[in-house]
């Protein structure tokens, strides 16, 4: 628990589910697909949560990855505004490793931001807004892997 939020795991959560389809009649016909399903714990100011050393050490890590992860929607965002082709890094960080896949390869990615309507949260639901504008921009055109 913080003073921002009793509830907080205080983690990130990645639920990877590989599903396959199989043709009994036609063994050329069987697919499969991934869906990852991903909670990202919200980035807090160590002056907003009370935080003692460990929920120090949490916090690091957690806006670490976050930023990794906007490292990688501000690369791909560029992209596709028609700015010079950027390098994405990809793997700063394992967060976005596991995620390559889902952010910039061949699949659909739906992405939810949540935010607080309360004002003592103004800033982190306008950072919050701002990378869910900036991963809008994206468009990942996912086809059938055909053989």
């Amino acid at each position: 628990a913080t003073k921002m939020n009793q509830s907080s795991s205080r983690s990130h959560c990645i639920l990877t589910l590989k599903l396959f389809q199989k043709d009994v009649e036609d063994a050329s016909k069987n697919t499969s697909s991934t869906l990852n399903l991903v909670d990202l714990a919200g980035s807090e100011r160590a002056k907003d949560i009370g935080a003692n050393a460990q929920l120090m050490k949490e916090s690091a890590s957690i806006n670490k990855s976050l930023a990794a992860l906007g490292n990688v929607i501000n690369a791909l965002s560029a992209m596709e505004t028609g700015q010079k082709k950027t390098f994405v890094p990809y793997r700063n960080s394992k967060l976005t490793r596991v995620l390559q896949e889902s952010l910039g390869g061949n699949s659909f990615c739906t992405m939810l931001a949540t935010i607080s309507p309360a004002s003592v949260n103004v800033e982190e639901t306008h950072s919050t807004l701002t990378f869910a504008k900036r991963a809008k921009v994206i468009r990942v055109k996912a086809t059938k892997n055909d053989e």
